[in-house]
């Protein structure tokens, strides 16, 4: 536990004080566990759901948890105010109530999420002049270091020694205890040990120390349930991602054997809808993941496993410590200036922040309330691998002098009323936060050769894929799209994204007279929500090579008949698969192949 400041380890001045103080603190922490008790539920519901085959309960739920964490700071915050007077209460008050407050955490299974929470509850009553460490957990305070589970370990450990690698995998798979059979165990086993071999290029000796480390609790989104863990031998250690999912018939089968590393990492991009699992010790599932993958952070990781409010704790102290150990300047992002948006970012530090504009100029036909709703919207919606998530913070006080002065002119006249200026910090009131991606146009204009030829094909595919999901973009120029660092096109400016299910896709009519035509004027009106795919071509392929790629691979995307098929689809409920892997990748195309030739 880090030292506590001198004025946060007063003691209350009589007994009754004490049970005041002991009052508040209990209060508070037990709204986090009932927070935390409704978390796991979802998270264990998460796996009857994925037995039954009931893909929309398991998309519910994910949408459904996002709201748990603020509903439980509210009632909390409330019953401060109603029980305590909590707004009247004195300062040396607070930091007792944070005092006690980590004494009750001493023995917690969730010790960093309870103080998220006791910072969340009391940011709805002090002003945030308090947000320092007398008052909040500014800095963690009590170590999530060797936690131990009551119920069982965050992770088992097998030993492909005494058994030989076969039987050591076909013990970890039961051991999960399942509620339905897999269809046939021992095939799905030996193709996991050749996709190893095939991995590895080669069988090594089998070491003293070999051993598999697999996450006692499966990952489960959409229609799948991964198994997450690591194999260690030598001093080689092999992370690796079991996909499993349930055929027609109630039977379960290992859809592939993911090993790398990029392939893994992707299962927990933030382009990426939430894991359910259920954790009694978070702090462990993360550390373990961290070790599998080091270049993803603890605020993505908490963030992937539906902790966002502990991924947004994370990302504020992963920034700040940024900041001190840095000099250059916020200035404008890399790109065309939006609309909707004035666009910033720190150059040594990989996002972008957003926030926007008082004001938004014809012709869009959008407001803050509708822009957050539909930022809101994605953060709840399946992202597919096709949309960046966002944090959204509120009241974020960074250092004047770090701020381009023509970044503060541009907040003065642009967004006025989300700018507070307090001395040396300005306060920016609300805004949303991305991991920072090369703009599609900046990267097509920078290039030329067989390279376009790829992203257009992944940028066609990123549209079909959002359609499927039930995601038009609405604006889908190239500048509202992004290169991940693994090079796949994503989706990032929302104010005019719609469902498919509400826009209506026709073809463009023909002229009433051929003056109509020769007059370079529209002789059509679309009404809100009609879309012309013919159009499309007009403003996204102006480049021979660019027009050339997305031909040969999407011309069908650039003719009703692609949409209003996918539309009905949706309608009718039908929900496609998307698998976060190569389908090279996937044991049913590979032994399809090899029977096939």
């Amino acid at each position: 536990m880090q030292q506590a400041s001198q004025s946060a380890i007063t003691p209350a001045s009589d007994g009754r004080d004490h049970e005041k103080v002991h009052a508040i603190a209990s209060a508070i922490l037990d709204g986090f566990n009932r927070h935390y008790l409704l978390f796991r539920n979802a998270s264990r519901q998460a796996q009857r759901n994925f037995e039954q085959g009931n893909v929309h309960a398991q998309r519910d739920a994910v949408r459904n948890r996002i709201a748990f964490y603020d509903i439980r700071v509210s009632e909390a915050s409330e019953r401060l105010r109603h029980d305590f007077q909590a707004e009247t209460l004195q300062d040396a008050t607070w930091t007792q109530i944070k005092t006690e407050y980590i004494r009750l955490l001493l023995n917690h299974k969730q010790p960093e999420l309870a103080e998220t929470f006791f910072n969340s509850v009391c940011c709805r009553i002090l002003h945030r002049s308090y947000f320092h460490n007398d008052f909040i957990f500014y800095r963690p305070a009590v170590s999530t270091e060797y936690i131990e589970a009551d119920a069982q370990p965050a992770w088992r450990s097998y030993y492909p020694r005494r058994g030989g690698l076969a039987h050591t995998i076909e013990r970890l798979l039961m051991d999960f205890r399942w509620g339905l059979p897999l269809v046939d165990l021992k095939r799905d086993v030996r193709r996991v040990i050749r996709a190893v071999h095939t991995h590895l290029g080669h069988w090594p000796k089998v070491a003293f120390n070999a051993q598999i480390q697999v996450l006692a609790t499966p990952f489960f989104r959409g229609r799948a349930a991964y198994i997450i863990g690591r194999a260690i031998n030598g001093d080689l250690e092999i992370p690796f991602a079991l996909p499993l999912y349930r055929n027609q018939h109630g039977e379960l089968y290992i859809d592939a054997a993911l090993f790398a590393r990029e392939h893994i990492r992707h299962l927990f991009s933030l382009s990426r809808a939430y894991f359910l699992v259920d954790m009694e010790v978070p702090s462990a599932y993360v550390a373990f993941l961290h070790d599998l993958l080091p270049e993803t952070s603890r605020a993505e990781l908490y963030t992937m496993l539906g902790l966002g409010k502990q991924g947004k704790t994370m990302f504020y102290r992963e920034l700040f410590q940024h900041l001190r150990h840095s000099g250059d300047r916020f200035t404008f992002a890399p790109g065309i200036k939006g609309m909707v948006m004035i666009v910033f970012t720190l150059p040594s530090f990989p996002f972008v922040f957003k926030v926007i504009k008082d004001v938004i100029a014809p012709p869009k036909e959008v407001d803050r309330k509708l822009v957050r709703e539909k930022y809101l919207l994605v953060k709840r919606h399946d992202r597919v691998g096709r949309m960046a998530d966002s944090l959204e913070f509120s009241d974020v006080a960074l250092p004047r002098e770090r701020c381009d002065p023509a970044l503060i002119d541009e907040l003065r006249a642009l967004a006025p009323s989300m700018l507070e200026e307090d001395g040396d910090s300005i306060v920016i009131r609300h805004l949303y936060i991305e991991r920072r991606m090369k703009p599609l146009n900046i990267w097509l204009d920078e290039r030329r050769g067989d390279v376009i030829e790829d992203v257009v094909r992944d940028y066609g595919n990123a549209l079909r894929e959002l359609a499927i999901a039930n995601i038009f973009p609405g604006d889908m120029l190239f500048k509202n799209f992004g290169i991940t660092r693994a090079g796949r096109v994503v989706f990032y400016d929302y104010d005019e994204i719609e469902y498919m299910t509400d826009c209506d896709f026709r073809r463009i009519p023909p002229p009433p007279t051929p003056e109509f035509e020769m007059s370079g004027e529209a002789w059509y009106t679309g009404h809100k929500n009609e879309v012309y795919p013919e159009e499309f071509a007009t403003f996204l392929l102006y480049r021979p090579d660019v027009r050339a790629a997305f031909m040969k691979y999407h011309a069908d995307l650039l003719k009703p008949a692609f949409w209003q098929d996918t539309k009905a689809r949706i309608k009718a409920g039908i929900i496609e698969d998307f698998f976060p892997y190569p389908q090279a990748l996937r044991f049913s195309h590979r032994y399809a192949e090899r029977t096939s030739n």
